[in-house]
Parts: structure tokens; C-alpha cells; sequence
């Protein structure tokens, strides 16, 4: 385990302009846990008012508990362990509530290790590294949709998908189905680079470049959380919006 870095975090959520209700959750520690040197969460629900705001609110628990008790020191199957527990959580409260039928929730979580960063996700909350030095920014996980399945069979092009109808459709959920498949990805990360973890009612409403520029700036995690909600909310807001970002440095 590297010792040679701090970490800086920040986790903001709010309800949007169109909403009636915040349906998003988020997590953050920088301390350890479990066997993890760290964690941060996004959960975005679905399933109706009830049924989506209990699916994210009761996976993030189920990830933290799952996490504090597992003996694996791998993280790649400490997170697949969390989100099936997850998964069957949620499935479980969907079967013992006619209202809660059909609940689900995307996840996208993350750890640092030094430099290491490792990533989990199932849906279409995603995880981007925005280079600050080379005005550079890529999406690392690959969301779980149907346009993106379409996508990437070359039934679509990428720029058609933002104005797809069925964008929204997911084909991969905590609570979807008994069998739960989630990806995960291992990344060095540069002290230039920022991560951000973020719902889909940021990434609806702002294109990659628009998150980049206000990631490359030299405001504080903070302050560009902060305008990232206020850009997306100004553009319409029209589901709720999440977001996480990570700056990792060496200690000096």
C-alpha cells in the first residue's frame, strides 16, 4: 500500500429542476474500510417515487455493511460480493411490497489505493478521468444500456444516442434480475487527473467537453462540484444529479 498520497473528495446530490423527489445517493469516506483504503458511491434509482429512493438508499448500505465484513483483500471480489449482496437485498424488499415492484438502482463505485484507482459499476452512472494538464477527458466505465448495445453493434452512432427515445432503457440493474453481472476496471491515475463519479442527470444534460472544461479549471473540488449541478440545473435539470469528484496528490 502506497503511503506517498493524500486524497481530497467531495459528494454533492440535489433534486433538479423537474423532480419531485431525490431518488440519487451518495457515500464518501477517505477512511478505511473494511479492507478498502477508501470509498465512494453512486447510486441512482429506479422504480417509481418509493421504490427508486429506497433501492439506492438501501444498496449504498448494503455496499458499506458488506464492505466493513468481508475477509477478502481483493478488491475487484470485494465489490462484486457487495453489489450481489446488493442484489439480493433488493430483490428481496421488491417481492415482500406490491409498491415496490420493479425497484432497481445503477451503481458506479470506486477505491484509491496510492495511485491506484479501482471502479465497479452496473447501469449507466458512470466514472470519468478529466486530465487537467492535457485538457483531456474519457468515460471509464461503459454504461449498461440498450443505446449503448446499439452503439456498440454500430446500429448507432454515438452523437445520435444523446436524442435516442429508448435512452433511457438499462439493461443492467441492481434488482433486475437473480443474476447480477457487474464490470470492473483498474486504472494508475496521474496527480493531474480528477475522478468524477456522476448520475445520469449530469451526463444527460451536459456533453463530455462541457464537464471537461469545468474540471480543467483551477477552482477548488468543491467549487467545480458545485458548478457542475448549477450547469446541469441550468440546461434544465431535468432528473436528479449526483456527483463525486477525487483529486489525488503526493504528500509533500
Amino acid at each position: 500500500m502506497s503511503w506517498g498520497f493524500m486524497i481530497e473528495a467531495i459528494a454533492i446530490t440535489d433534486i433538479g429542476k423537474k423532480r419531485k423527489s431525490n431518488q440519487d445517493f451518495a457515500y464518501v469516506t477517505r477512511d478505511k474500510i473494511g479492507n478498502l483504503p477508501n470509498l465512494f458511491v453512486v447510486a441512482d434509482g429506479i422504480g417509481g417515487h418509493s421504490g427508486g429512493e429506497l433501492a439506492s438508499q438501501w444498496t449504498i448500505e448494503t455496499i458499506i455493511n458488506e464492505i466493513k465484513t468481508t475477509a477478502s483483500t481483493d478488491v475487484e471480489e470485494v465489490f462484486s460480493q457487495a453489489l450481489n449482496a446488493a442484489n439480493i437485498k433488493i430483490r428481496g424488499k421488491a417481492r415482500e411490497k406490491a409498491a415496490l415492484h420493479g425497484m432497481g438502482t445503477t451503481v458506479v463505485t470506486a477505491t484509491v489505493d496510492g495511485n491506484l484507482l479501482q471502479v465497479a459499476n452496473v447501469g449507466d452512472s458512470r466514472l470519468y478521468l478529466a486530465d487537467t494538464k492535457h485538457k483531456k477527458i474519457r468515460q471509464i466505465t461503459v454504461d449498461h444500456s440498450l443505446v449503448e448495445e446499439m452503439i456498440s453493434m454500430g446500429e448507432l452512432a454515438r452523437d445520435e444516442g444523446r436524442h435516442h427515445p429508448e435512452k433511457h432503457v438499462i439493461t443492467r440493474a441492481i434488482g433486475a434480475k437473480e443474476k447480477l453481472q457487474s464490470d470492473f476496471f483498474r486504472i494508475e491515475l496521474e496527480t493531474h487527473e480528477l475522478v468524477l463519479l456522476c448520475s445520469d442527470g449530469l451526463s444527460d444534460m451536459l456533453l463530455d467537453e462541457e464537464i471537461g472544461k469545468i474540471l480543467y479549471t483551477k477552482k477548488s473540488i468543491e467549487v467545480k462540484a458545485k458548478d457542475l449541478i448549477k450547469t446541469a440545473n441550468d440546461k434544465g435539470g431535468f432528473d436528479n444529479i449526483t456527483v463525486i469528484l477525487i483529486k489525488v496528490r503526493e504528500k509533500k
